[in-house]
């Protein structure tokens, strides 16, 4: 069953991902589109849909997932999965943080530049590969 799990862990891993790649990038053209136009209309519908149909659900699954696997293959011990399970609570911090934006959007109320969006776009990008360092090389 460990195999199975694994699986399904690194599936949701991918998808939670996908979208905390996707979704800033959505930001960065949502500023550029004029107050209550079309385009800031339909950028409010795809980011609320991506946070709700995708990345949100994919987040529960891989900390559900993984704190299994965690517990079961590891019993929460070594260096590694600790640095690994910061790595993820950052991301996750983040995650919350780009549903804050969303609702800022929502009720058309952001105050950040592109720029800022296109900066916070790398963020997730870089936990991962610290958190991909960590699960397959275990340095410590």
């Amino acid at each position: 069953m460990y195999e199975w799990i694994k699986a399904f862990h690194v599936m949701a891993v991918i998808a939670w991902m996908a979208g905390m790649l996707y979704l800033p990038r959505l930001m960065v053209y949502h500023v550029e589109s004029p107050v209550g136009s079309i385009q800031s209309e339909t950028f409010k519908i795809m980011e609320r849909r991506l946070l709700k149909g995708i990345i949100n659900p994919a987040m529960i699954l891989t900390w559900v997932l993984g704190l299994y696997l965690a517990w079961s293959a590891f019993g929460f011990k070594g260096g590694w999965l600790h640095g690994k399970i910061l790595l993820v609570f950052i991301l996750s911090g983040i995650h919350g943080y780009l549903v804050g934006r969303v609702r800022a959007f929502a009720e058309d109320r952001n105050d950040k530049s592109a720029r800022f969006y296109r900066i916070i776009n790398e963020v997730p990008a870089v936990l991962m590969a610290g958190i991909v360092i960590l699960v397959i090389v275990k340095p410590f």
